[in-house]
């Protein structure tokens, strides 16, 4: 039978089994710094705060829990945090360390966010009151460690992004120029604002007579590699497209070169051939959503493609249908993540985009602006990529005579 001695002790392990699962539970740094010095409070009581150091930069006081006032001279702490150091192996590491005098009748100790062998800055912990027992400071330097460990993971996690939302921002920062007689516009939206950004891209190729070709794509999965994937997409379709071939064979050709490298990812795609001087557009899908066509009046319509199965898969099976577009009249290609829905069903999201209603002569920025607002696409569950081009006859010589 249990005793009362049995019973305080499983209380205690229970309690801080459920406050070292309050910490880390998310990959930011800042969040896990406030859950570490709210749980060392929570604990034993006093004011907490937390020290960042990244390469020898100490920051000030950050996520401070209880009375600013009663922490200790920040330039000791910076010290501590800059001497930190993983012990040497075999050697047991000081769990706590106190000032050697302070102007208070307080007790002040620094716990290093140490793991594996980087020290992230130190847990500065203060109360007035009895000296610190060295079972409370083991029990701050168990907390900081284990905080150090979700650091840890939080920075690769922000280095990651960072890497990847670089390398989407330069792809998508350099699309091709289309022909003058083409205006075109371009949004990009990481899903949720913040999470890896994925494989969606848009690009324009300028061919023969005055056509402009308009591409979207989206590489499945995200992060690092489905950017690095959609680089390898846009690459081929440059290429071959430079041949000025339907979109259908451009499209054959792209899955073939696709199919043949095993750690490519599929990818949907869909091209629009825009020939302004005959009012004509030729769309090809390679399992993509087909395009918008806003009048000049303002309603919007779906365009019907023949769709194809996605590239990579070396299926092939992809056809062209050419619809007009007349001068004035905006095309909008975009990626899924613009209309879907959890749990909805695509000719309802498609139906939706296709009610909206744009002001008679409005911008195709202001078309973009209206389709992001009104369908929310700041919330949307997958990243979001949209081109909108509008077609106009340029006056001076016959478009048929310009080369790329």
């Amino acid at each position: 039978m249990p005793t009362a001695d049995d019973e305080a002790a499983g209380a205690r392990l229970s309690m801080l089994r459920d406050t070292l699962a309050g910490i880390g539970r998310t990959l930011d740094e800042a969040a896990t710094c406030a859950e570490l010095t709210r749980a060392v409070v929570r604990l034993a009581d006093g004011t907490a705060a937390v020290m960042r150091r990244t390469g020898q930069t100490i920051s000030g006081y950050e996520a401070i829990t209880g009375d600013a006032d009663a922490l200790p001279d920040a330039r000791w702490a910076a010290a501590v945090a800059r001497e930190a150091a993983v012990p040497a192996l075999g050697q047991q590491l000081e769990p706590w360390l106190q000032p050697v005098s302070s102007p208070r009748s307080q007790v002040a100790v620094c716990a290093p966010l140490t793991s594996g062998d980087d020290v992230y800055g130190v847990l500065v912990w203060a109360r007035s009151g009895p000296p610190l027992r060295r079972a409370e400071g083991e029990l701050l330097s168990l907390l900081a460690e284990r905080a150090a460990s979700h650091i840890r993971h939080a920075r690769a996690y922000e280095a990651v992004n960072r890497t990847a939302g670089d390398l989407q921002r330069a792809l998508l920062s350099e699309p091709g120029r289309p022909h003058p007689n083409l205006d075109i516009a371009i949004r990009y939206l990481p899903a949720g604002g913040g999470v890896l950004v994925g494989g969606d891209w848009c690009e324009t190729v300028r061919l023969h007579f005055g056509r402009t070709l308009l591409v979207v794509g989206d590489v499945m999965g995200h992060g690092l590699e489905a950017a690095v994937d959609m680089n390898a997409y846009r690459s081929s379709l440059r290429y071959i497209a430079s041949a000025d071939l339907p979109p259908h064979r451009v499209l054959r050709q792209m899955d073939e070169i696709a199919s043949k490298e095993a750690e490519l990812r599929p990818a949907t795609c869909l091209l629009a051939r825009v020939d302004p001087g005959r009012h004509q557009v030729t769309l090809a899908s390679a399992g993509h959503l087909p395009p918008v066509r806003i009048a000049a009046g303002g309603g919007a319509s779906i365009v019907p493609v023949p769709v194809g199965p996605p590239l990579g898969t070396g299926f092939g099976g992809y056809e062209s249908a050419t619809h007009s577009l007349a001068e004035g009249e905006t095309l909008v290609l975009f990626t899924d993540g613009l209309v879907e829905r959890r749990g909805e069903d695509i000719d309802v999201s498609l139906a939706r985009l296709s009610a909206v209603r744009f002001p008679a002569g409005g911008g195709l920025d202001n078309v973009l602006d209206a389709i992001l607002r009104q369908l929310d696409a700041r919330h949307a569950e997958d990243d979001v990529a949209a081109l909108a081009a509008r077609p106009h006859v340029r006056q001076g010589p016959v478009a048929g005579a310009e080369s790329p």
